[in-house]
Parts: C-alpha cells; sequence; structure tokens
C-alpha cells in the first residue's frame, strides 16, 4: 500500500505542505463556495431546458410550471362502487351496469338505478351514487337505500381537481412521483425540466483492484463502485467512470478531455510524490477556489474551475474522507446546477458526546433514534463501517459537543423521504 500520498483509499496521509491548514477553507465557506461555483457556471453554460418523457423525469426540476391540459377529472365521475340512482328510491335496477373506461351511458330515468364501478362515467340525470354498502335489494329486485341519501354523494364532478389551464405545480418543482402522477392524470406525456448535470469520475491510484481479495500492498477500489449512484442521487448523470492510476499524464489528457460539467478525482490531492491532481491543474491554468477545507475527515479536498462552465471536484483517496468531499463540495455543486430546492436545515441533540478536532468541522456518521442521534463507531477517514449503517452525518463543531446538546444533521440521499433514492 502507498504510505505516501493522500490519495490512497485506505493509505496513511502525508504531511501537509506548509500553510496548507492556514489557507484552508472553513466548512461552511466551502459549501457556500461550490454553490456560487455553480450559479456562474449556469450562467455561462446557457443550458436549455430539456423535454423528458414522464419515465425518465424522476429526481428533476420543473423548468416550466405544469398547467393542466384539461379539467380534471374530465368528465362527471362515480367516487365508489355502487348504484348510480335518479330521484328518490326504491328505484328499479338497469340489466346493463356502467363500467370505468366505457362511453356516455344512456340517461336515467325518475326511479332508476344502475349499478357503477369506482372511476365510470356518471349517466346523465344522476341525484347520487349510492354505496354498495348502503343498498339492498327486496324480493322483486327493487333497490332500498339503507341511509338518507343526499343529493350529488359520492359524485366527483367534472372540474373538482383543476380546470384546463389551472397552475397545478409552480417552476422550480422537483419531479417525485406524485408529480409524475399527477403529470400523467393532467395529459402529460413528457416534462419540461432543468437537464441533469454531467459528472465523469476518474480514480487514481497503482495500489487499486477492482476484484478479488486485498494482497500484497494492493487494496480493494471502494470508491468506484460508491460515486456513481451517490451522484446519481444527487441528481446527476454519470458518464465515463476511469481508473487512471498514477499516471499524470493520463490523468491531465482525461481531465482536458472531459466533456462533463464536473469532474471528480478520487486520491491524489496532497503533496505527495504521486499526488498529480495540484500540478496538473496549475499546468491547464484551473483556478483553484477552495483549496483544502477545515474538515475532518477530509481536509485536503479542492474545488477548481476549469472553464467556465465547468469544474473539477477532488476527493481525497480515503473513502470516508471522500464521502465528506462528496457532501461538502459535490452536493451543494451539484444540487444548484440541477436547480434543486436546499435541503431544509435541521438539527437533533447528540445522545452521545462526540470530541471534535481543535480547529476543524467534524462531519461524524448517526443513526437516528427516538432519543436523538446516535454516534457511530468507526468513523475514520479510511473506514466505511459507519457511514454504511447511518442514516445522517453529524455536524460536530471545532471543540467537540457533549451528550445532549444539539447538532446539524445532513441527511443520506437513501435515508431520506424525498427523492434521493432514486439511483438510476
Amino acid at each position: 500500500m502507498r504510505a505516501t500520498s493522500s490519495g490512497a483509499q485506505g493509505a496513511a496521509r502525508s504531511p501537509e505542505p506548509s500553510g496548507t491548514h492556514h489557507r484552508a477553507t472553513p466548512w461552511p465557506d466551502a459549501r457556500a463556495a461550490a454553490e456560487r461555483a455553480a450559479r456562474s457556471a449556469a450562467r455561462a453554460a446557457r443550458r436549455e431546458p430539456v423535454s423528458v418523457p414522464l419515465d425518465q423525469a424522476l429526481g428533476l426540476t420543473l423548468a416550466a410550471p405544469l398547467t393542466a391540459l384539461t379539467d380534471l377529472p374530465s368528465f362527471d365521475t362515480s367516487a365508489m362502487d355502487g348504484w348510480a340512482v335518479a330521484g328518490p328510491g326504491p328505484w328499479a335496477v338497469r340489466d346493463e351496469g356502467v363500467l370505468a373506461g366505457h362511453a356516455q351511458p344512456a340517461p336515467l330515468t325518475d326511479g332508476e338505478a344502475a349499478r357503477i364501478a369506482t372511476g365510470a362515467r356518471i349517466p346523465p340525470d344522476t341525484t347520487a351514487v349510492l354505496r354498495t354498502e348502503h343498498g339492498r335489494t327486496d324480493d322483486r329486485g327493487r333497490l332500498h337505500p339503507v341511509r338518507e341519501v343526499v343529493h350529488g354523494q359520492d359524485i366527483r364532478p367534472r372540474g373538482q381537481e383543476c380546470r384546463g389551464g389551472d397552475q397545478l405545480l409552480p417552476l422550480g418543482t422537483l419531479a417525485t412521483p406524485p408529480v409524475l402522477g399527477l403529470a400523467a392524470a393532467a395529459g402529460y406525456d413528457t416534462l419540461t425540466a432543468v437537464p441533469r448535470p454531467r459528472v465523469d469520475v476518474l480514480v487514481l491510484g497503482d495500489e487499486l483492484l477492482t476484484a478479488g481479495l486485498p494482497h500484497d500492498g494492493l487494496i480493494r477500489d471502494a470508491l468506484g463502485p460508491l460515486l456513481p449512484p451517490w451522484l446519481r442521487a444527487l441528481g446527476a448523470e454519470v458518464g465515463t467512470v476511469r481508473r487512471i492510476g498514477d499516471d499524470a499524464g493520463a490523468l491531465e489528457r482525461a481531465v482536458t478531455t472531459s466533456e462533463a460539467d464536473l469532474v471528480v478525482t478520487t486520491g491524489g490531492t496532497a503533496a505527495g510524490p504521486v499526488d498529480h491532481v495540484h500540478p496538473i491543474l496549475g499546468r491547464i491554468g484551473a483556478e483553484l477556489l477552495v483549496d483544502g477545507v477545515k474538515v475532518r475527515p477530509g481536509h485536503p479536498m479542492l474545488l477548481a474551475r476549469l472553464k467556465a462552465d465547468q469544474h473539477l471536484v477532488g476527493l481525497p483517496g480515503n473513502p470516508l474522507a471522500a464521502v465528506s468531499g462528496l457532501i461538502t463540495l459535490a452536493e451543494p455543486l451539484l444540487r444548484t446546477l440541477a436547480a434543486r430546492p436546499a435541503p431544509e436545515r435541521y438539527a437533533m441533540p447528540l445522545r452521545d458526546a462526540v470530541h471534535g478536532h481543535p480547529h476543524d468541522t467534524r462531519l461524524v456518521p448517526v443513526v437516528l433514534r427516538d432519543e436523538g442521534a446516535v454516534p457511530l463507531h468507526y468513523n475514520g477517514p479510511a473506514m466505511l463501517r459507519g457511514i454504511a449503517a447511518a442514516d445522517a452525518l453529524a455536524v460536530v463543531p471545532p471543540g467537540g459537543t457533549r451528550s445532549g446538546q444539539e447538532a446539524e444533521l445532513l441527511d443520506l440521499p437513501w435515508a431520506t423521504a424525498g427523492i434521493g433514492v432514486c439511483f438510476t
């Protein structure tokens, strides 16, 4: 295992260059810088909205209001299984019933009823729908109510939910499963949405294996399998996932030929002999926006502007440190590019005290219980065991927190009730 590079997934981190900690960005400021960078990139790119089929629109942001194309419902319908009845009872029941999906039935006359299914068109001149459990038939086949019949009961009138032309949802709404269902009900086949930001992932390190058990100083690549689905959960379209090794030339070619909105690299962000990210960014004239963040794990992360509309997020190679970089820099950048709403900030008391770094923020995996957020063990930079069991990350300020003290929580995409469960 390579012990000289912070890029190694699980390797010991090399000493920080002189002055690194002094120029590191405070954690909240780093997240704000990523949002600003994304807003600038979105203006520069002038990306046009896209028309997306409903079955591909989950997680996108509406780029136009959702306006009803028709009345909902578009005709009077039965809200229940039962009988459509006309006038006061008892009623003579027609032989032919009314089913959903069929043409307009014949009108009813006073004293007449027709069997009707939920969602079926109401026959003209119907007074009310009598639920199955609220009617009985006598030995002559006549229908009697067992409770009072109120005019219009259990009928969904045309336009009850909306009229054609009504705005159903505003610009900027996130396409959740109910939004897709509403769009379909309102007559849409496609949605006008903000396009997904495109991401290329470059995995660095000669020591990484893609299969089998670790051996002879080689370790398994944990970030290759971890990053693409996480990035998709953040709303991105993942293009290339390429393993570069420690080849500076190959890394430079991959960075300079990428057409993605965001390039994500893993490892190589410190100053070891095979940490190539900084030198390459210097050679190609990239602008470093964030060079180190006052957060643990993940201090040697970075954010660079490659072009006016393209950025690079350099993640540390240790797996939990890389997750920290993903949440600190990639998440706010991608969220802003995708025009997704920022999550509501919230806090919970920590059940146990958490030791803090003297100067830096700590991100600690927690599970959520009735008694509060429970910090998990196995939260070192190279460990994934804690985050794999976690619901959220607790933001622990410098100096730590005592038992019962509240801490801000960052939900993990799959642990929320929102759209983040979409990984494809």
